[in-house]
């Protein structure tokens, strides 16, 4: 089913983020981890790509293992570092799988790699007009809700956004964030921008304090003076930190659902039990 039908279907939507094992790894594992994330009913499962595509094939089984659970699998593909033609390859391996539901991603640049390389795609929202050309797949991108990394303004992020809607993204799924008010000021200034397309909330349950403060790092996400108090009490006490993570999370879910926020896609990290946990907190609030 494609997710753009699903969003229109549903009042609101909960869908969680599995990413693939490293090439050699235990195939088992990430069944487990599928069949139990399945078990909880998300709306679909999105299946990341990888630094560089490095797990590109195991996002294609991934995804597959997604359908054979009963629930609607959308895989990420990125092309910084795919020509056009090894991108044409896996829109046709995707479509042969039957996965309908593709997130277009720039991605990462390797390092010590020419950018832009005139043999692949420079902006998301050229592998978004290759795949909408292609008519074959519901088009999903990210957006980001504190800016890119890398945009030098807020303007000029909104200009790739409007751009990369524009070539054909349908719906958009927010990096990670931990103040609602800066997703509900986002959300007002992409109205003011007549982006209009359905945006999903990205929320990250943190049980790790170590691994969130090097994601931020590198991404870029402020934390919030509550959220930087809760790390300071219980980041050094793993059992603790998994409690408040969750409480958070969940907290952050209610109120943007409360607010009207249509679409909530949890960053699981592999860890069904987490999200378990949360969708039980929201078991009423969901209807599930």
């Amino acid at each position: 089913m494609k997710i753009s039908e699903i969003l229109r279907g549903k009042a609101v939507t909960v869908s969680c983020e599995v990413f693939p094992p490293k090439p050699g790894a235990d195939q088992g594992q990430m069944e487990q981890v599928v069949s139990s994330l399945a078990g909880l009913s998300p709306d679909f499962i999105s299946v990341t790509y990888g630094a560089a595509g490095k797990t590109r094939q195991n996002t294609l089984e991934v995804a597959c293992m997604v359908q054979r659970c009963g629930v609607t699998p959308i895989a990420h593909l990125t092309c910084v570092s795919a020509g056009r033609e090894k991108i044409r390859e896996q829109l046709d391996s995707l479509a042969g799988a039957g996965v309908e539901n593709i997130l277009a991603l720039r991605g990462d640049i390797p390092e010590g790699t020419e950018f832009p390389d005139p043999q692949h795609y420079r902006y998301a929202a050229d592998l978004v007009r290759e795949i909408r050309e292609d008519g074959r797949f519901c088009i999903g991108g990210a957006c980001y809700p504190e800016g890119h990394v890398e945009s030098d303004s807020r303007e000029r992020d909104m200009d790739h956004l409007k751009e990369k809607v524009e070539a054909g993204c349908e719906f958009l799924t927010s990096q990670m964030f931990f103040d609602n008010d800066i997703f509900y000021n986002f959300l007002y200034h992409i109205l003011a921008r007549e982006i209009r397309v359905p945006v999903i909330a990205g929320v990250m349950p943190v049980t790790n304090a170590r691994q969130i403060r090097r994601i931020t790092q590198i991404s870029g996400t402020a934390l919030p003076l509550r959220f930087r108090m809760i790390l300071d009490r219980f980041g050094g006490d793993p059992a603790s930190m998994k409690q408040a993570g969750i409480a958070y999370a969940t907290d952050q879910i209610i109120d943007l659902i409360a607010n009207g926020v249509r679409g909530v896609h949890i960053y699981t990290m592999n860890r069904p039990e987490i999200a378990a946990s949360i969708m039980e907190n929201l078991s009423s609030i969901l209807g599930r």
